[in-house]
């Protein structure tokens, strides 16, 4: 089992975390679409050679982002990110998958 952890803007919530919903992952028990969620800001800055969504390239930017946890069955992991990454509006989204111990 993983633990997903992704940072999307606001605007694009719900179409991403559909997207990572439809390859299996947050289910938990007899439940599915499982997550939690956590409003907050994230901090970037553009670099040369960078085509961002959201800024200019060189200047700081602030965003309204939300954290979304979720767990994720070990075969569906791989499928889980490539559909967070194909759905995410960001040129490099962020993300962490984290292997959960059994207990």
């Amino acid at each position: 089992m993983y633990k997903l952890v992704f940072f999307v803007p606001e605007s694009h919530l719900e179409p991403v975390k559909a997207a990572v919903f439809a390859t299996g992952a947050g289910k938990i028990g007899d439940y599915d679409r499982c997550c939690f969620e956590t409003r907050g800001t994230g901090q970037f800055r553009p670099q040369t050679g960078a085509n961002p969504f959201i800024g200019e390239t060189g200047a700081l930017e602030r965003v309204a982002e939300v954290r979304v946890e979720l767990v994720c069955e070990d075969q569906l992991i791989r499928a889980a990110v490539t559909a967070l990454r194909q759905a995410h509006p960001y040129e490099e989204p962020a993300f962490d998958a984290w292997q959960l111990s059994e207990f």
